[in-house]
């Protein structure tokens, strides 16, 4: 007899019974190693086991503590723009810097509210999609001056796309918008293979070198101005109203050139996908006019974030039963939201003429740190794959054991190499 029951048999007769309330069953959390091999191999199928059993995962890693994951897509749009979970500089790993270089550490990523969307308004009119598609005939030949090369660098008849395309092309597409001079774009490629490959002594020991050619890119656009976002921001420095300081311009230069760099994983996943299913391929070259939406089924399916950045809870709350409290993380699980039965039709189907923005994927995050700069990575990402396609008719990967290699690492889908026949 349950007690519910005994409540009924002992009530006086006459009065009446109140109903008791059903309790909604709370699913067991999944816990997730994330060095666990399988998460490794394929972090979609772990993170979509996961999302099904529960809205909710718990994430884990030596030396990593317990954080909370939110599995499903319209669970985790709502987290990711709810103004209660922030982002922090505890969000990120900050390197151990010089003095000097202390003040120009804290980048539009690490800020919220009302200081996050004063310098977004300054710096978003550069990146709408309009500006973006304005933006492509100034790529196309960054595209065509790398794919020139390509034969230059195959070896045995071999070439390797990530660090002769796939990398450096992102690189020169963000130093080209914001004003990056021909002549310094080497160095700033040598920044941004640190960044990518390490977070360790090597990155803090190029965080001065990379403070000084910000600050010389400035000064650069302040004697030779140029049509770029670099000159924009600095003639907007001269004239009433909200403008940046120098410390923002400069903190803001280093930080978009680096972040830039971020299609090269979307690029080379994007490829070795195609290569490795030629009914796609084939259906893509049949018809080009599908690249635009190619590329965004692209981002949902093979995308390389697999986490998104961690917010802070700013204050007690509570996820699903689970309590979160003040000053702990929470992530989205991007890989399973983007996949998930709730949101997409055959979200386990790759589909070239699936409606693009119905609903959107979270390759790009979603609410006040959506990617800046979207717009201007599927553009890139459009460019790059059709002029690759068109140029070598006979792209091919490799051999099965001789291709692609992934990276180890649990937040992030990404190649080290993409070896490919031309």
């Amino acid at each position: 007899m349950t007690a519910a029951d005994r409540h009924v048999d002992q009530a006086p007769e006459g009065v009446g019974i109140p109903e008791v309330p059903e309790v909604p069953e709370i699913p067991e959390i999944p816990e997730i190693l994330l060095t666990d091999p399988e998460v490794m191999r394929d972090p979609f199928a772990v993170y979509g086991r996961a999302r099904e059993r529960s809205p909710l995962a718990r994430l884990s890693a030596p030396g990593f503590g317990p954080m909370l994951a939110v599995t499903r897509h319209e669970d985790a749009r709502t987290m990711l723009s709810d103004p209660r979970f922030v982002i922090t500089a505890g969000s990120f790993m900050r390197p151990d810097v010089p003095e000097d270089c202390v003040p120009y550490m804290r980048t539009m990523s690490e800020m919220d509210g009302t200081e996050h969307a004063r310098l977004r308004r300054l710096v978003s009119p550069a990146f709408t999609a309009r500006r973006a598609e304005r933006f492509r005939p100034r790529i196309e030949p960054l595209v065509a001056r790398l794919l020139d090369a390509l034969p230059g660098h195959a070896e045995n008849g071999t070439v390797d796309l990530l660090p002769h395309f796939a990398r450096p092309l992102p690189m020169d597409v963000i130093c080209e918008l914001v004003g990056i001079p021909e002549s310094d774009r080497p160095r700033w490629r040598e920044y941004g293979l640190t960044v990518a490959s390490v977070m360790g002594p090597e990155f803090t020991a190029a965080v001065p070198g990379i403070i000084e050619g910000a600050k010389a890119a400035v000064a650069r656009r302040r004697e030779e101005p140029g049509d770029d976002l670099l000159s924009d921001l600095v003639r907007a420095q001269a004239e009433d109203g909200d403008r940046l300081d120098d410390v923002e311009l400069v903190t803001l230069v280093w930080h978009l050139v680096l972040a830039g760099q971020t299609p090269a994983n979307l690029i080379a996943n994007a490829v070795e996908f195609l290569l490795s299913h030629p009914g796609q391929l084939a259906a893509l070259r049949e018809d080009p006019s599908l690249m635009p939406r190619a590329v965004d089924e692209l981002t949902r399916w093979c995308g390389p974030v697999l986490l998104s950045i961690p917010r802070y809870a700013t204050e007690d709350v509570e996820l699903f039963g689970t309590p979160v409290r003040r000053g702990e993380p929470v992530t989205a699980v991007v890989a399973a939201a983007n996949r998930d039965p709730r949101a997409f039709d055959g979200p386990d189907r790759f589909d070239l003429t699936r409606p693009a923005g119905t609903p959107g994927h979270l390759g790009f995050a979603h609410g006040p740190h959506f990617c800046l700069g979207a717009s201007l990575a599927r553009v890139q990402t459009e460019v790059a794959i059709t002029e690759l396609l068109r140029r070598f008719p006979d792209l091919a990967a490799v051999p099965p054991g001789e291709g692609a290699g992934r990276a180890l690492d649990p937040g992030t889908w990404r190649l080290v190499s993409l070896p490919v026949t031309l």
